[in-house]
């Protein structure tokens, strides 16, 4: 039976790992406090680039002597593993003899996967697992997509009027929703681990996709999706590498007889060229191929900024999690673009279904948040 004391301190820990949400990637971001006869004595989360682990980041910060105190952790400390960069935060814990453990999650990566708590329970501390998991698996569901499906978690962000239109029809989209509303996207771009757009949209609107007016420690990766390699080399997004171009294996190499010097001149510049299974009936990108692939890199989540040609195929494809819409109070009227290019609908069984998770205000305009909801 947990105390209400044991779900302060898990709330804590819960707080302090947002610090390291858009830094510990590919790592969890998980947060750790240390507490002693009623008293924190440490906190500690996961760092950039994940390392240290908040335990070991926490035992770092005790002002005192942890032998006896009690750890609460938002995921299962690590065990040694085949990638393992230090010493296990499981190992760390049974050497500071702590004498109890409060985890709220069972960490599914194949290095840990029960081992943490193996370690801490064979060395005789008591362990308690499964305090505020339900917080904690919303807080990591990125990581969580990733490990445990094979690809990461894909959130579409949208900007649109309040009749469904992302732009007038002769492309004008500058500026739909308000400047509150395009720095909360900024934030969304630096938790992300990547930014993802189609080359069209590239070329029609040549954007950085960088995340500014705001702090940020990392830079997320940004991927172009160009099944025939027809991204001009003056694109801004190439500038200053971090950039990922995703071409149609067998498609993008007959399209561009300059394919292979094109790539190398790209890659001087930082930036990375992959061919990605290509579908058979169109030439273009496998998009559930190329989720596993970013699977592969290590991505956790990816931001989706594009128009209405990928966003449908990637609604279709059924490797969408979510999708964020930013609604301004105007209205652009039919002939403006529209948020989804579907194929015709003949009947209400075929729609895409939403559950609205999260409505709010930003400036002037409603920010909705919805999870895709899978069928069977």
């Amino acid at each position: 039976m947990f105390t209400s004391a044991d779900y302060a301190m898990m709330s804590r820990a819960i707080q302090i790992a947002e610090r390291g949400r858009a830094t510990a990637t590919p790592n969890p971001f998980v947060g750790c406090v240390i507490v002693k006869h009623g008293r924190i004595i440490g906190e500690g989360f996961t760092r950039a680039g994940g390392r240290p682990h908040a335990e070991a980041d926490a035992l770092a910060n005790c002002t005192e002597s942890p032998e006896g105190a009690t750890v609460y952790a938002t995921l299962e400390p690590c065990a040694t593993h085949s990638t393992s960069r230090g010493p296990a935060c499981s190992d760390l814990l049974v050497e500071a003899k702590v004498v109890r453990v409060v985890s709220a999650l069972h960490d599914p990566f194949e290095g840990v996967d029960g081992k943490g708590h193996a370690r801490l329970h064979e060395a005789g501390i008591a362990l308690e697992i499964g305090l505020m998991e339900v917080e904690v698996k919303k807080q990591l569901k990125a990581f969580l997509a990733r490990v445990t499906r094979g690809r990461p978690y894909v959130t579409l962000k949208i900007a649109a009027s309040v009749d469904g239109k992302t732009a007038l029809n002769n492309g004008e989209s500058k500026w739909i929703t308000s400047a509150e509303s395009r720095r909360d996207v900024h934030a969304m771009r630096r938790d992300a681990c990547a930014i993802l757009t189609g080359v069209g949209t590239i070329l029609a609107d040549n954007p950085t996709l960088t995340v500014r007016d705001l702090p940020c420690d990392r830079q997320p990766l940004r991927i172009v999706l160009d099944n025939y390699f027809a991204i001009a080399d003056d694109m801004a997004i190439l500038d200053g590498g971090n950039t990922l171009i995703a071409t149609a294996s067998a498609t993008a190499t007959v399209a561009d007889p300059n394919y292979a010097a094109r790539v190398a001149a790209l890659a001087v510049r930082g930036v990375e060229v992959v061919q990605v299974q290509h579908e058979a009936n169109s030439g273009k990108i496998n998009l559930t191929a190329l989720m596993k692939m970013l699977a592969v890199k290590k991505l956790n989540s990816i931001m989706v900024e594009t128009g209405a040609k990928l966003n449908a195929s990637l609604l279709l494809a059924n490797v969408v999690d979510e999708i964020v819409f930013y609604v301004a109070p105007r209205v652009l009227g039919d002939s403006a673009k529209g948020l989804f290019q579907l194929p015709e609908l003949t009947s209400l069984r075929d729609t895409i279904n939403l559950q609205f998770t999260d409505v709010r205000q930003i400036g002037a305009d409603i920010k909705i948040t919805a999870v895709i909801v899978k069928k069977g």
